[in-house]
């Protein structure tokens, strides 16, 4: 590929159209690295969003398969030349980045990289990620092919779009997070009226029942029914505010955390016994450990409130990169020839569209009288 001026900027212009086009980070972060190694026709490109405890929150590469990048590990910190690029703001373009002195080595499942260009992603003052690139693709016999000034230029013009992309993203996911507060807020509301009519009416009726119990026993029988029934709906409406209007917590807790404390919730609430585990689960996107707990939360009402389960179990375990989230009941299951109709009464719909949302995929397995079992897998940062 030329890099010259006439050829790179339609380039360029294509790529910041690609990332105009969406809004969740994730897919915002996966357009830049894919636009960035085909504008500058590199064999690796990455992109890291710094966390505050020395790591990175998100690491998005283009150019590693799956296997590839399941093999080498644990993301990076920041350290050696990311570092530089992070605190300093200061682009690199170095001919070999092994010979580099900040250069610390990678892992043994890692590509060899040779040529390297990155530049820190910023927003003003504020820095939202390194950008990188190595190999680039051209005839290497006399050691001084590589990433050019016209690279590094037309690189400096996609990071500065790419910055723009990347703050209305994030605006665009704050704004979606104030609507489900907001949301939350509406539906605490009548949570709390629908609780409070149902208290009321239990209360009359049992006032009725008391004054009934000498002089009409047979009718005291039938108001103590009443009082055992709307006892029945006001815990369910409990019940159904603890799943809706718990704070999630993710931000703080994580997702294993907060799942873990729902669980333990539910589990004294409800007579059914309900356990959680995980094994080696990492940190995840934000929208997918959403998707996950929503998931998780959808098949326990499911399970809690549908199914006559004395055992539900939920499990979380990692997948390569991802996560594997599987919540199975002993419950009166279901055919699933009747799935279609079946679909929006339990939510299915809801939480296949959701898997989706975030990359991943929903199976539900169940039979008459052996129980369900929903299973979720989503792919990781």
């Amino acid at each position: 590929m030329t890099n010259g001026p006439g050829a790179g900027i339609p380039a360029v212009s294509t790529a910041i159209l690609a990332m105009s086009r969406h809004l969740e980070v994730r897919d915002v972060l996966k357009t830049i690295v894919a636009s960035a190694r085909e504008l500058l026709d590199a064999e690796y490109a990455a992109l890291g969003v710094p966390d505050d405890h020395g790591g990175f929150a998100q690491f998005v590469v283009d150019g590693v398969s799956a296997e590839q990048w399941k093999a080498i590990g644990p993301l990076p910190r920041q350290h050696g030349i990311l570092a530089a690029m992070l605190h300093n703001a200061t682009p690199e373009r170095l001919a070999d980045v092994r010979e580099d002195p900040r250069f610390g080595g990678w892992p043994a499942a890692h590509p060899d990289m040779s040529d390297f260009l990155g530049l820190p992603v910023a927003d003003g003052d504020e820095i939202l990620g390194a950008l990188f690139l190595a190999n680039k693709r051209c005839p290497k016999e006399d050691g001084r092919c590589g990433f050019t000034e016209d690279d590094e230029r037309l690189l400096g013009i996609l990071a500065q779009h790419a910055a723009i992309a990347l703050t209305n993203a994030r605006l665009y996911e704050r704004s979606r997070e104030l609507t489900i507060a907001g949301e939350r807020a509406r539906l605490a509301h009548e949570l709390h009226d629908a609780v409070a009519q149902k208290l009321f009416s239990l209360r009359l009726t049992a006032q009725a029942a008391t004054a009934l119990v000498d002089r009409d026993p047979g009718r005291a029988k039938d108001e103590l029914h009443q009082v055992a029934a709307l006892a029945a709906e006001a815990a369910d409406e409990l019940r159904a505010a603890v799943i809706e209007l718990r704070p999630a917590a993710l931000d703080e807790d994580g997702l294993v955390a907060t799942l873990r404390s729902q669980v333990q919730v539910l589990d004294r609430a409800h007579s059914a016994h309900v356990t959680f585990t995980a094994h080696g689960v990492r940190a995840l996107p934000a929208a997918q450990e959403e998707a996950v707990l929503r998931v998780a939360q959808e098949a326990l009402h499911n399970a809690l409130r549908h199914s006559g389960a004395e055992h539900v179990e939920v499990a979380l375990g990692r997948s390569g990169q991802g996560a594997l989230l599987r919540v199975a009941d002993d419950g009166r299951g279901f055919d699933p020839a009747t799935v279609r109709r079946a679909g929006r009464h339990l939510g299915l719909v809801s939480m296949h569209d959701r898997a989706g949302g975030v990359g991943g995929k929903l199976t539900v397995e169940s039979e008459p009288g052996k129980g369900t079992a929903v299973e979720m897998e989503v792919p990781g940062g």
